[in-house]
């Protein structure tokens, strides 16, 4: 039963100034006296109220949206609250005899009422058909004949709301909403081929996070005009005025962003641009979005243009004046800016304007961990804009800047100073010595090696809180080096403190070969502290250090020990300090990066002569002794193994002939030779070869290799056993006779693809290959990119290949590769969201986003590569290239990894990603089980083809299982994620499936890119750009140089966009918009190859699934036996899915909550199918192994919760020694303790087995 009831108020109470203040706000000052509410119509079922307005002035969407945020005040955020302004409603009257309205009839339908639950229904549905948003966004509703009719713009969106039984979940979303039962038909109706949908056309499922703040669209009881539609997708075009980035020109002053208020209009502000984003949504609304920040305050800001409007130049962290109206944003809760006109404006700097310039020697980088938030190009950067010749860079204990530094330096003109602020001590064995700050300058390429090696030592030898430096090493290495004597925590400056005399003075300071003295602010802690009384004291120890040098003869040098560029920047360090829990993090020194005539006033207590002396000639004397170098190799040192060219090459045509026969056929040998050209000339043939060994070594030894990354992109690696990808084109291939075919005429993108075919030599049946991957996305068009070779082996196996490594090239030339984890973005928003609530602070989102920026990327700890290891050829010393540490400096580690983090050495040093996975322990597992061969698998079988897109070969029924594709469990294609891809899509083909996968691991090149084109009907699967290679492979065919078509591709997988001119290039050859408007939404992209190897892999796997399902779920639990819970067995169906929702609906879900859904899925799933679960017996169980038995699966002892791997070890090994006799028996001989042994008897493990061994007479 429907109900509407329409509200009538009196004369009194129809002013909206009565609403405003029953609300508590002010009434806008734009609306109208002469508005008024007209009426008000409800509809309970929904809790939708519809205000009518009426007035003789057109009311604007600002003032909508501030009536309904005063209605939703007065009402409640659980009410919709829709405005029709007066131009829309006006002549509508309230019929006092019907205030209260039923409709029992279907025949009499309130098209009104329908109209106005449309929304809510929608969104119920999409609730729970989330697919389905872009085509109901498409949709609009209406009643007649007694039936709901939606109506959709073609057959597209109709057979893809059809597909998945909207029309029913219409009708029920109909029913609870709004009372209404009646059937519903989904049709193709009129729409204007112009027409643009909404703002709200595009639905999402519960949020939207790019709704701009206008009124919603009232229902109305007719469907909207074409005009009416078009009006609301498009707006007004803006004219921009030369000189203005967007609109008009202005010359207003600007207000400090603290100051604005809501409601405030034609508000001016300026600040740095940053988080811009420029998006078209589904509905056709272009939302340019960003934040801006005068250092003060921030605030986010929206601009709302036409699609059509063409993009404005506004980037990342330039500076521009902003006109606009200030508004409060419901999905933000806050006020934002919505922007009418934009200005460039210039940012406000210090400048250093002094004759000469001064050189900073004490500066640190975000790799101070969780100290310093100074990014190392910035304060380059800014010492090139200076004038700054050379800038020295010191961090806490670590050179993990060095590269970046370097980099920074030959890209801005700035000589780097290699430098280090390492932890002094006089005696390193003993338990807690004093420690002091010392500075570590190195003057040369041979002090460079020195320092890391004392950098090495420190880490491995000395580490005790901080990697420590005995002064006795420093004394043997600082030939080459030049050693400065630090801040307050120096051994010179605490002497001072300590009152020592002249004499004490000059014995300390004659170790040093600069000393140096800071602004007195930095020392400031120490009169807060109540250790000195006043500044002058502190500058009275600086004067005394002063003092000393020039007795001595030894320079005095003023420095800043800078952790921050600007200022303002000391809000990072307060929030970055506050986050660690120190009491004084709002106490922050002004460590920031001071111009000369800034330090020269620091200094001015010395006097005119001295202050210019330790500011400007002391510092340029010392940063002279400094030569300039590079801090690791311009080179790739490989390691040599005599003859790797002859037997790559070897290796290569041996296995070519064997699979193609002699004389190859011209495809293949073509691209062998182009390969082998490159590999060989570059250098390269030594990283195959130890690859091909690494491969063979496992297989030998019973376990499988997946390749990673682009490996599969050469032929070359294909015949040397490194990959299973073939990259040539699909061809067909006879095992037999060698006959190939590559010019069979049918297009595919995998030869798997290909459709049987008979040898016509010799009449055996042809194999088919052939991925069609380019050579060039491995090793760059000109064939001299450094190979990338990763490899996936079994995670049970990984050790042993490490080991292997070591074996092949000596322990003390292999190293893991060192990774530096850094404070991430939303860690960092965390420390600022915390600080604001400490301090009670109300900031806007943009502020704490602002904040969080400036402490993200900080140095927290270090670590390794999961399987990369770095190797150091045989005559070649480790520390030529970085110093080495344990991971995360753990003295109890047997790892030594890189210093450096790999990706800074990866051209000088040869690096091989030797990964632990799951897969290859799967497929070895199956094979064990079965007795099958994976590689007798055959890759074009359609019992596994079919379940990627329906579940029929399981023996499943969609409607009973719940399910539309088969992938629980599949390797890649298990996650919701990918199987809702997999459903949107229904792959029939392996290339298509090498294409989800491509999708799947890109950054946005599914999401709001192909999704929506393949949703809308804008392309199909094998259209969009999945891998980058396609991006080359499609170019070329439309007719771009090869060479253009590889540096587009290039860009585009790095996230780079289109470079300028190249979006005409490629219109010029005929490349659709879409395609042009998708490679700019791109910010990675997956190589094919990697794609065709994890879905080979996948494919395989998935085999198993269809036709050795026990072995398959056994395998699959096995790998997971840690996560697996025991109880899951018992659980019905039912529970298994509201235990999935659960977990779903849990935002802040574990890993391990996340572990337990997927297996709950296989579960349910595999008793589906029919197959069995055995609970643990203590008896019977294996200790981690899902057993098959008798035709079920049995679980192991580890499925026990709180049963670890170890106890349950020692249950099957106690239990082969001999059976046991009584529970007292099990606890006696096994590691099981008293609540491992409840848990046991719970679970009903231990029936049958008595207390004890005792008899008992009674």
């Amino acid at each position: 039963m429907s109900t509407v009831l329409v509200l009538v108020p009196s004369d009194d109470r129809a002013g909206l100034g009565y609403i405003f203040e029953r609300a508590g706000m002010s009434a806008p000052t734009s609306i109208s006296p002469s508005c008024r509410i007209e009426k008000v119509d409800v509809y309970p079922h929904s809790r939708q109220w519809v205000v009518h307005l009426a007035g003789d002035d057109a009311i604007g969407e600002e003032c909508c949206e501030q009536i309904c945020v005063a209605f939703r005040k007065i009402l409640g955020d659980s009410c919709d609250v829709y405005i029709k302004p007066a131009a829309e409603g006006s002549g509508g009257h309230a019929r006092p005899a019907d205030i209260l309205g039923y409709s029992n009839d279907p025949d009499s339908i309130d098209s009104g009422l329908l109209q106005g639950c449309w929304e809510q229904i929608a969104r119920r549905v999409l609730d729970r058909a989330p697919s389905v948003g872009v085509w109901l966004g498409q949709a609009r509703c209406h009643a007649a004949d007694g039936r709901v009719i939606v109506e959709v713009p073609g057959d597209v969106q109709r057979t893809k709301l059809a597909e998945r039984g909207c029309a029913a979940l219409i009708s029920d979303a109909l029913r609870d909403i709004a009372g209404v039962r009646a059937p519903v038909s989904i049709e193709v109706g009129e729409f204007d081929a112009l027409e643009v949908p909404g703002d709200s056309a595009c639905m999402q499922p519960d949020v939207n996070t790019n709704a701009a703040s206008v009124s919603r669209p009232a229902p109305s009881s007719q469907a909207p005009p074409a005009a009416t539609e078009k009006r609301r997708g498009r707006r007004r075009r803006v004219v921009t005025d030369e000189g203005a980035i967007r609109g008009r020109r202005f010359s207003d002053a600007p207000q400090p962003l603290s100051g604005l208020i809501q409601g405030q209009k034609r508000a001016v502000v300026c600040g740095e641009v940053f988080g811009f984003e420029d998006k078209l949504t589904r509905a056709g609304l272009r939302i340019v979005s960003f934040c801006i920040t005068d250092k003060q305050d921030s605030i986010a800001c929206k601009c709302f243009c036409d699609p059509e409007e063409p993009p404005f130049e506004l980037s990342e962290g330039q500076w521009a004046r902003l006109r606009g109206d200030v508004q409060y944003d419901q999905y933000a809760r806050e006020i934002v800016l919505v922007v009418s006109d934009i200005m460039p404006d210039s940012k406000p700097e210090r400048r250093d304007t002094a004759e000469e310039r001064r050189i900073e020697l004490h500066l640190h980088t975000k790799m101070s961990a969780m100290d310093s938030v100074c990014d190392a190009e910035s304060a380059i950067w800014q010492a090139a804009a200076w004038g700054h010749e050379a800038v020295a860079i010191t961090d806490h204990g670590v050179v993990q800047s060095f590269p970046d530094a370097f980099a920074a330096g030959k890209k801005h003109g700035v000589k780097i100073i290699y430098g280090m602020e390492g932890y002094l001590v006089d005696d390193a064995g003993a338990d807690d010595p004093p420690t002091y700050h010392i500075t570590i300058l190195a003057r040369n390429a041979a002090g460079l090696r020195d320092l890391y090696e004392l950098v090495s030592a420190s880490h491995l030898k000395y580490f005790y809180r901080h990697p420590r430096l005995p002064r006795a090493l420093l004394v043997k290495a600082r030939s080459n080096l030049l050693i400065g004597s630090a801040c307050a925590a120096g051994e010179l400056f605490r002497a001072v403190l300590d009152g020592a005399s002249d004499d004490e003075l000059d014995r300390i300071a004659s170790f040093y070969n600069y000393l140096e003295i800071m602004p007195a602010g930095n020392d400031e802690f120490l009169v807060r502290s109540g250790r000195l009384r006043g500044i002058d004291e502190v500058q009275a120890i600086a004067a005394r250090i002063y003092g000393a040098g020039r007795r001595l003869g030894i320079p005095v040098v003023a420095t800043g020990d800078v952790h921050f560029v600007e200022p303002s920047d000391e809000a990072y360090r307060r929030v970055l300090m506050a986050g660690q829990g120190y009491e004084d993090a709002d106490h922050q020194a002004p460590l920031y990066y001071r111009t000369t005539d800034e330090m020269l006033r620091e200094f001015a207590f010395l006097g005119e002569r001295a202050r210019r002396e330790v500011v400007i000639d002391n510092p340029r004397i010392v940063a002279a002794q400094v030569e300039c170098m590079r801090p690791v190799p311009d080179e790739l040192a490989t390691p040599e193994i005599e003859g790797a060219e002859d037997e790559v090459r070897t290796r290569t045509y041996v296995k070519a002939r064997e699979l193609y026969g002699d004389p190859l056929p011209e495809p293949v040998r073509s691209r062998l030779e182009r390969e082998l050209t490159s590999i060989i000339g570059n250098g390269f043939a030594v990283n195959y070869d130890i690859a091909a060994k690494l491969v063979q070594k496992s297989v030998d030894d019973g376990y499988p290799v997946g390749s990673r990354g682009s490996v599969g992109s050469s032929l070359v690696a294909t015949m040397c056993g490194i990959t299973e990808v073939n990259p040539l084109p699909p061809h067909y291939l006879c095992r037999d006779c060698h006959y190939s075919d590559f010019d069979h005429g049918v297009l595919v993108e995998s030869g798997y693809d290909l459709p049987d075919s008979k040898c016509p030599r010799c009449g055996s049946k042809l194999g088919k290959e052939g991925q069609s991957i380019p050579f060039e996305t491995f090793l760059g068009f000109d064939g001299d990119k450094v190979p990338d070779i990763d490899l996936n082996f079994s995670g049970e196996y990984q050790s042993t290949i490490h080991k292997y490594a070591e074996e092949l090239f000596g322990a003390d030339h292999v190293f893991r590769a060192g990774t530096i984890a850094t404070v991430a973005d939303k860690t960092a928003y965390g420390f600022a969201r915390a600080y604001a609530e400490s301090h009670r602070l109300t900031l806007r989102n943009a502020e704490i986003s602002r904040l969080a920026r400036g402490c993200s990327g900080v140095k927290r700890t270090t670590g390794q590569h999961p399987g990369g290891v770095m190797i150091v050829p045989k005559g070649r010393d480790v520390h030529e290239f970085t110093p080495v540490q344990h991971p995360a400096n753990d003295r109890q580690s047997d790892i030594v990894t890189t210093h450096f983090e790999y990706k800074t050495i990866h051209d000088c040093l040869l690096k091989l990603d030797l990964l632990g996975h799951d897969d290859p322990t799967m497929i070895k597992m199956l094979e064990d089980l079965t007795g099958m061969s994976t590689g007798d698998v055959p890759m074009d079988d359609p019992a596994t083809m079919s379940i990627f897109s329906g579940v029929e070969a399981l023996g499943l029924d969609p409607e009973e299982s719940g399910a539309t594709v088969g992938t629980i469990a599949v390797p890649e294609f298990g996650t919701k994620f990918v199987r809702g891809m997999l459903e949107a899509t229904r792959p029939r083909s392996f290339g298509e499936l090498v294409r989800i996968s491509g999708l799947s691991h890109g950054t946005d090149v599914w999401l709001s890119n192909a999704q929506s084109l393949i949703e809308s009907g804008s392309a199909r699967l094998t259209d969009v750009i999945a891998c980058r290679d396609d991006i080359m492979n499609r170019l070329i065919s439309d007719g771009l140089a090869p060479k253009d078509a590889f540096r587009i591709m290039e860009r585009v997988r790095k996230g780079r966009g289109l470079a300028d001119g190249d979006d005409q290039l490629m219109r010029d050859h005929g490349v659709p918009e879409w395609y042009i408007d998708s490679c700019n939404k791109i910010k990675y992209m997956f190589p094919k190859a990697h794609a065709a190897a994890y879905v080979t892999m996948s494919f395989r796997i998935a085999y198993f699934k269809v036709h050795h399902p026990i072995e398959f779920y056994a395998c699959y639990f096995t790998i997971r036996a840690s996560d697996f819970d025991s109880s899951v067995i018992s659980m019905s169906a039912q529970d298994i899915r509201e235990a999935l929702s659960t977990i779903d609906a849990n935002q802040d879900a574990t890993g391990r909550d996340k572990s337990l859904a997927a297996i709950m899925e296989a579960v349910g799933e595999a008793k589906m199918r029919g197959i069995t679960f055995l609970p643990v017996d203590i008896a019977k169980s294996c200790a981690a192994r899902f057993a098959i038995e008798n035709g079920s699966i049995r679980l192991p002892l580890v499925s026990v919760a709180s049963l670890g791997d170890t106890a349950a070890r020692s249950v099957v090994q106690a239990r082969e020694e001999r059976p046991f006799s009584s529970i007292q028996d099990l606890r006696d001989r096994t590691r099981l303790t008293r609540s491992h042994i409840d848990t046991l008897r719970d679970t009903g493990a231990l029936a049958g087995l008595p207390e004890t061994d005792q008899l008992s007479l009674f």
